[in-house]
């Protein structure tokens, strides 16, 4: 008995936990998001204000529109494309926050696949 009411308290406690979720501390600033591509971990650095969000990879930089649904979602569009895959707006969401760093996920608008990584801030 004392065992089963032990198990309940357990799963009441773990079932009122909730993630940590302080998006507007992300809205600007700069972050990092690594990635493997292939076989290699490739950075990408980038900084975002409120509406604007310029994307650094291999040397390159790349500007795109924010467009924010809420707090905690918004919309990335390239400014300037270079083909159609560019062309195609990225719904991103911030899943959890954690310090100086949130788990987000995104998707291609229209696309139901989505992905998960990590960014953190370094400024």
């Amino acid at each position: 008995m004392r065992f089963f009411i032990l198990l309940v308290i357990s799963s009441l406690l773990v079932g009122c936990y909730e993630p940590e979720r302080n998006c507007k501390k992300f809205k600007t600033g700069k972050f990092e998001f690594k990635a493997l591509v292939g076989t290699e971990l490739k950075t990408t650095t980038f900084v975002r204000n409120d509406s604007i969000e310029v994307d650094y990879y291999e040397g390159k930089a790349d500007t795109s529109s924010i467009r924010w649904i809420n707090d905690c979602e918004y919309i990335v569009k390239k400014i300037n494309p270079k083909n159609r895959a560019e062309e195609k707006a990225i719904h991103m969401k911030i899943l959890t926050t954690d310090g100086n760093e949130y788990t987000f996920e995104y998707n291609v608008v229209g696309q139901t696949t989505r992905k998960k990584g990590v960014a953190v801030k370094v400024q």
